[in-house]
């Protein structure tokens, strides 16, 4: 069974500007895959081309053997899509939105129902009080379980998921968490996420890539990934990033890089806790006092810093980050390959 996902040299363009800009990647059989990147950054386009909902301006893309464009009724007929604008009919019940999306992929009416009442029962909406209830008066996390359960309804052999937990409690988002994991691990299933969240892309993604000004700037297994910054980061509070940035000065020749980001400097080194005490003397003798000091293993967070130069939950184009690759000889702004 082909469950693959590939995209080569996808290029999206809207008039003058160019949203995707020659995106590559392969997505393997069974294989759970996160797609990161800031807002504005082309993952939003890039999940409409591969599910047939824009055309590439260039590029080719493959979803389960099948090309994007020249055969979008076979990807729609294998894939499921669960999108971050949750469009349902406020005035139907689940039991009716669902049996009509298994009437629409060919089941008969029963097998429609069936299908129905099990996928209610696996994204815990099989209460009476709640299957009677119209769409409309569903919680929002309700509405995202809802949408989980319509792109399942044809027992699809990959799913797109574009952001599912958006504005779920932590419990529901455990559920989500829990479901893809069974339908990853039960069936098999290809799965391809996008998130707001890092933790959930850790959680979940056997590799990631993160897109960038409309390019894949890094990718690979989030634990090595996270391995390559360094190991341990000694990390700095300063009252203002200008005594930041002069305590960096003072104090980037005892790490094997350090970034900066806003009033936080950090320092990554293998064993970084051995040198706590002689950087803190350094920067004492400098007239440099941290208000914070914290030691901790590198995260996904940090790569994405790193990588794209601001905080995964800020906008594009704020969030200055400066780098130092003070012993490897790198320039500041090499994105790490």
């Amino acid at each position: 069974m082909n469950g693959e996902i590939i995209g080569e040299g996808l290029i999206k363009q809207f008039g003058n500007y160019t949203a995707v800009s020659g995106v590559s990647f392969k997505v393997e059989t069974g294989e759970v895959f996160g797609f990161l990147g800031p807002n504005g950054a082309g993952k939003s386009t890039t999940v409409a081309m591969l599910t047939t909902l824009a055309l590439p301006t260039q590029g080719r893309a493959l979803v389960g053997g099948h090309d994007v464009v020249t055969e979008a009724a076979d990807v729609r007929r294998i894939a499921g899509v669960a999108l971050q604008e949750i469009g349902l009919d406020p005035i139907m019940k689940s039991m009716e939105l669902l049996t009509i999306q298994g009437q629409l992929f060919g089941m008969s009416r029963r097998e429609a129902r069936d299908r129905a009442m099990e996928l209610l029962t696996i994204v815990k909406l099989d209460e009476p009080g709640v299957m009677d209830r119209r769409v409309g008066k569903y919680s929002g996390g309700m509405r995202r379980r809802l949408d989980l359960a319509l792109a399942l309804v044809h027992r699809p052999r990959i799913l797109f998921l574009d952001e599912p937990t958006t504005g779920l409690d932590p419990a529901s988002r455990r559920d989500v968490w829990n479901e893809v994991r069974r339908l990853n691990r039960e069936y098999g299933m290809t799965i391809f996420l996008t998130t707001q969240y890092l933790e959930e892309a850790d959680e979940l993604a056997q590799r990631i890539a993160i897109i960038d000004k409309g390019q894949i700037a890094i990718e690979g297994k989030p634990a090595d990934l996270k391995a390559a910054l360094g190991g341990e980061s000694i990390n700095l509070t300063f009252d203002t990033p200008e005594t930041a940035m002069q305590a960096q000065d003072a104090v980037q020749h005892m790490a094997d890089r350090t970034q900066l980001d806003r009033n936080v400097l950090r320092l990554y080194r293998p064993k970084a806790a051995e040198i706590v005490s002689p950087v803190v003397s350094v920067l004492n003798d400098g007239g440099f006092s941290p208000s914070a000091l914290t030691l901790s293993a590198p995260t996904l967070d940090d790569v994405f810093l790193q990588v794209t130069g601001q905080r995964y939950e800020e906008d594009a184009g704020t969030g200055p980050v400066a780098e130092t690759f003070a012993r490897r000889g790198k320039s500041a702004d090499k994105k790490a390959s």
